[in-house]
């Protein structure tokens, strides 16, 4: 496993080598409440675009900066840890203010890995995390909402130059077709989301599409 403590917040939520159980058993409950009837098919693609557009709007539009949310509800009142306060200290005010997140899902002891962020936004737990792997190691994040990524790229010189190497990359996309991203197949170690895929109205898509990214032994944080 490359991850070799546990995570300071969250716990591992699914494992690589239980994907195919967790996945043989949804197969068999969504083949069980399957509704084949073809308006109501239509119905449910429709929704999943509303949901979709719903979610860019209030993420792309409604927030200007995390004092515009419009909820409580998932944030933490904990404390990060010394560690991740100290990385926060070099990351740039605008990646800051546009935190919409629910506190971060990240193992410790991840010097070297390659780590995809479903859901990254504005980009602050990207470039937490690319102070964790280091130089030898890769960060990857992945979001629908060009206005966030905006943020996100505008300051990766910035950040290349507080830590001394770059090591991150952004992508527009859908976290149900990563497959569309060019991201190779088995070649993360480790997936976080903070708090996005909750949002997705095709979580098994997601899940499936996570699975091809991992390493054999890699693990989905959220």
């Amino acid at each position: 496993t490359p991850c070799r403590s546990q995570p300071f917040w969250l716990k591992p939520f699914l494992l690589k080598t239980v994907f195919v159980q967790a996945f043989l058993l949804g197969h068999v409950l969504s083949e069980f409440v399957r509704r084949p009837f073809s308006a109501m098919q239509n119905a449910g693609m429709q929704n999943e675009a509303g949901t979709m557009d719903a979610v860019k709007e209030y993420y792309s539009k409604t927030l200007k900066t995390s004092k515009d949310l419009q909820t409580n509800a998932c944030c933490t009142s904990a404390a990060p840890p010394d560690h991740i306060v100290t990385a926060m200290l070099k990351i740039h005010d605008e990646v800051l203010s546009k935190y919409y997140g629910c506190g971060l899902c990240l193992p410790e002891d991840i010097e070297g890995l390659s780590i995809l962020d479903l859901g990254c936004g504005a980009g602050r737990d990207v470039y937490i995390a690319s102070q964790l792997v280091g130089p030898k190691g890769r960060v990857v994040g992945v979001d629908m909402t060009k206005e966030q990524l905006d943020v996100a790229n505008a300051h990766k010189g910035w950040h290349a130059d507080k830590f001394g190497y770059s090591n991150v990359d952004f992508k527009l996309g859908y976290i149900e077709r990563l497959d569309e991203l060019g991201l190779e197949a088995e070649s993360f170690d480790v997936i976080v989301s903070n708090c996005v895929i909750n949002l997705s109205p095709d979580k098994e898509s997601v899940l499936k599409q996570a699975y091809r990214l991992l390493k054999p032994g890699g693990e989905l944080y959220f």
